[in-house]
């Protein structure tokens, strides 16, 4: 009987280490450590990645770049484009346990027009409240159309959170984030890890395979791939152009790769620049500066050619891209000319702020060696990305070595950073045309009424550069091969649903 007791206890310990052992854990690269994980306050991209695991939105992008329900079920433009109705999923629960009704779609979205600090007041500002119409049925009422708000709710614009843990955090919420994703927050270290362990009554549940996830910020690419290669993570983000041919070399590894959404460029500080250099006072030498860099020997050289040049803030391939105003090709004698007309003597001291980490840093270096040889002295000054956008909102910077990972809509990537006073304009520029090209965008639906309008603003931003946007970045995400039904979106974003790790 003894015997027999010690053998049932021993099977009993098997059966429980056999459980312990099929539990699976996704450990992911991150190439920064993100802000704060309040989809109202937050602004960083790795952010965004992180939020894709446990913060659903009301929409969604597919592959083709499709807006498609996620906790929405439909959507209606009403009212001659001054009311959205939106159905809601049925049976959803936020990680507390609380339902995801109306009244909560309604409150989430209120904090993010109202609480203070937000930052997607802008992005929802056509807004002028919300009704409930039942209990899973919401009515967004414009103060006049705004044909980007479907595309603003597949962003953080649209993540939901619990009220009954926001009204209890207030401003602490991003310390234990509360959504209705496939994922729940367990912890975060700051610069180490954020853990998050699976929902279980997440209401796309059957698609989630995964029991945990556990980001983990790596800044430098050589050792997240190192990482990767020896097994101490299953993906990472940003994998450097230059290091994918030794990605693809190893049978143990897979590549998933897409054209940001997105642009990578020069953010030049105009109306904040306390020295008041050439840089903020003449759009000459701004103009000089574009000139005297070469977009395709960075992408050659630094990117191995993956990437894709540009000079605007969608891609040559975008359907809003103003094929009338070409990537200019570099003009040294050009550039030098207008410093000369500007009445400016070289050497031209810039302060450039320019973001830890190898896929900023190397460039910024290029651009260094070849604005030198135009006569601007490019003072590289690299700090860690969250103190640099902190620096960038005080205006203590001249140049801004700053990306944006892109939105399906052109609004996205442009008015935030471009139109007067907008969140994001760190360089503080104002051109009362461009504010009303941008507007005027939103108010209308035909792509070609909006296109014209974005002409008009392009090539306004081509005259006094407040922005030299200078290429597209390919998305390179590498992972190990017992990772499957991974797919690659060109907003950059890693989906964790339906994924399975043998």
């Amino acid at each position: 009987m003894k015997m027999f007791r010690l053998a049932a206890t021993a099977a009993v310990v098997l059966l429980s280490l056999g459980a312990a052992q099929a539990q699976t854990t996704l450990r992911i690269g991150l190439a920064e450590d993100p802000d704060i994980l309040d989809p109202t306050m937050a602004r960083t991209y790795v952010g965004r990645i992180v939020f894709a695991a446990f913060c659903d939105k009301l929409f969604d992008i597919d592959e083709k770049l499709n807006i498609v329900p996620q906790l929405a079920l439909s959507s209606e433009t009403v009212d001659d484009g001054k009311g959205l109705v939106i159905k809601l999923r049925p049976g959803v629960k936020f990680h507390d346990g609380e339902p995801f009704d109306a009244e909560a779609a309604k409150f989430s979205l209120e904090r993010h027009l109202t609480f203070p600090g937000s930052f997607r007041k802008p992005e929802l500002a056509s807004v002028d409240h919300i009704d409930v119409v039942d209990p899973l049925t919401i009515k967004l009422v414009l103060k006049s159309p705004f044909s980007p708000l479907l595309a603003q709710l597949t962003d953080r614009a649209g993540m939901m959170i619990s009220p009954k843990a926001a009204k209890e955090a207030g401003d602490k919420f991003g310390l234990h984030p509360v959504c209705a994703g496939p994922y729940k927050f367990v912890e975060r270290v700051q610069q180490d890890r954020i853990v998050f362990e699976k929902f279980a009554d997440y209401w796309n549940k059957d698609n989630v395979f995964i029991d945990k996830i556990v980001f983990q910020p790596i800044v430098d690419a050589t050792v997240r791939l190192a990482n990767l290669k020896s097994g101490g993570l299953d993906l990472i983000e940003r994998v450097l152009a230059t290091d994918l041919k030794e990605v693809r070399s190893d049978s143990r590894l897979k590549v998933a790769t897409a054209i940001e959404l997105g642009y990578q460029g020069i953010t030049l500080n105009i109306g904040k620049d306390k020295a008041k250099g050439p840089l903020s006072q003449s759009a000459k030498v701004r103009q000089a500066l574009d000139l005297a860099i070469d977009r395709e020997a960075i992408n050659q050289v630094v990117f191995n050619g993956e990437f894709q040049v540009g000079n605007q803030w969608v891609n040559p391939d975008h359907p809003y891209y103003q094929k009338s105003l070409p990537v200019r090709a570099r003009d040294l004698e050009k550039a030098k000319a207008l410093l000369k007309e500007a009445g400016v003597k070289p050497p031209v001291s810039v302060d450039f702020l320019v973001p830890k980490g190898a896929e900023t840093e190397t460039p910024a270096q290029v651009i260094q060696s070849m604005a030198a040889e135009a006569g601007f002295d490019m003072k590289i000054r690299v700090t860690e990305f969250a103190t640099g956008l902190k620096q960038a909102e005080a205006g203590d910077y001249q140049a801004f070595m700053l990306g944006w990972s892109g939105r399906v809509d052109p609004d996205g990537n442009s008015f935030i950073f471009l139109h007067s006073g907008a969140p994001q304009n760190y360089g503080d520029w104002s051109n009362p045309q461009a504010d009303k090209a941008l507007e005027d965008a939103r108010l209308v639906t035909d792509p070609a009424k909006r296109k014209a309008s974005y002409e008009t603003l392009a090539k306004l931003v081509q005259d006094e550069e407040p922005i030299l946007y200078l290429y597209h970045r390919r998305i390179i995400i590498a992972h190990t091969t017992r990772l499957e039904g991974y797919k690659q979106m060109p907003d950059g974003l890693v989906r964790v649903v339906g994924l399975k790790l043998k």
